[in-house]
């Protein structure tokens, strides 16, 4: 009999990604899925890869009204679906997978992709999402931690003891990537970026933890230096707006282009010279290893997960956070130093292939999972 998993998240971003991968290459002779998920999920994207797909309203802020009907939700179908597993991603997926499992007692996995309490904000903020994470995790089986460092900051928390927690690396699909991008279409000509233009790219939300603020502040410096540069960020997000005041001010309207939400950002990525992630805090990080799959130099931040990816001067350029000189040198010795250029991007590949492919991590999984099922 196959086992049946429930998966409960809110967030959608690289999280949403990180399930569709997921799903697609763990053995469906051997496991059922069912997801529930918040509206911003589509019922399309999941059809081969799930038994049920469930939506209720889920936000990401705090309400407790919400919440708590969330949770009602969430309970009735648990005893609906009667899974094996309840498999809880995010911080507020697994806070409302986790409540509504209590009293019904169905072995309970947790995967915060990035503690909420690493986030940039206020120290009572940290302290509330510590306490509610330290709390949830008396009813856990096991945490799935995508990264060393996020083991490590969840035993320097006193989150949970060091049994509980299970490192998973994040992966990306390699052999999706290398079917699709035989048939990709973007180019820059499409994009009315000048062929010979030195393209610096960065993928993600424009959200306060990606620093886009500081991409184009960076950018500005970047163009002084090297006046064929042209600059693109992949994604959206609420930020977006003071984000375009700021290129405005900087005066780089002519050399910047925001996309928006695009289905396949390794499409643009392969335009790329240059890729940055260069977050105020980090999970994970699943735009690098989709920046070393496509053979591009990396500038990241020093923080977080990101140093358990990238080894400084050896696969990437590692850059101290918020510091827009920092960023600027490495974008600089990148494309002055040819030789330095083709070590990071040899190393990267190599260390993607080699630790980072989403076979390993749902194969990780299926013993994960069939370790708790004997318990």
């Amino acid at each position: 009999m196959k086992k049946k998993i429930m998966h409960i998240v809110e967030s959608a971003g690289g999280v949403e990604v990180y399930i569709k991968m997921l799903l697609k290459y763990m053995d469906s002779n051997k496991y059922e899925h069912i997801l529930v998920c918040s509206n911003d999920y589509c019922k399309n994207d999941f059809d081969s890869s799930v038994k049920a797909f469930e939506q209720i309203d889920m936000i990401r802020e705090i309400n407790f009204k919400k919440d708590y009907m969330s949770i009602k939700k969430v309970r009735r179908l648990i005893k609906h679906y009667n899974p094996d597993i309840v498999y809880s991603h995010s911080s507020k997926g697994g806070a409302i997978g986790r409540i509504a499992n209590l009293g019904i007692g169905k072995k309970q996995l947790y995967n915060p992709h990035g503690w909420a309490f690493n986030m940039d904000c206020s120290n009572i903020k940290k302290k509330v999402y510590t306490m509610i994470e330290k709390f949830l995790s008396k009813f856990t089986s096991k945490i799935v931690a995508i990264s060393e460092a996020e083991k490590d900051s969840a035993l320097q928390n006193k989150i949970c003891n060091s049994e509980k927690i299970e490192v998973i690396f994040n992966g990306i699909d390699i052999d999706k990537y290398n079917e699709d991008k035989k048939n990709y279409i973007i180019n820059r000509n499409n994009l009315n970026i000048p062929k010979d233009a030195f393209v610096v790219g960065m993928v993600g939300r424009i959200s306060r933890q990606k620093s886009p603020d500081i991409f184009v502040k960076a950018a500005r410096k970047i163009k002084d230096n090297i006046p064929n540069a042209f600059f693109i960020i992949v994604g959206d997000g609420d930020e977006r707006e003071e984000i375009l005041q700021l290129i405005t001010k900087l005066n780089l309207e002519e050399s910047f282009l925001i996309t928006g939400w695009v289905d396949n950002p390794m499409e643009y990525i392969q335009i790329f010279d240059l890729a940055m992630l260069i977050s105020r805090w980090e999970g994970f990080g699943l735009a690098i290893a989709e920046y070393m799959v496509s053979k591009k130099p990396i500038v990241a931040t020093d923080i977080d997960a990101i140093p358990n990816l990238i080894k400084h001067d050896e696969s990437g350029y590692l850059a101290r956070v918020d510091n827009v000189d920092s960023i600027v040198k490495g974008v600089l010795k990148i494309y002055e130093d040819s030789v330095y250029k083709e070590k990071l991007v040899n190393n990267a590949f190599k260390r993607v292939n080699e630790k980072f492919d989403i076979k390993r991590v749902a194969k990780e999984h299926e013993k994960l999972i069939d370790d708790l099922s004997r318990r």
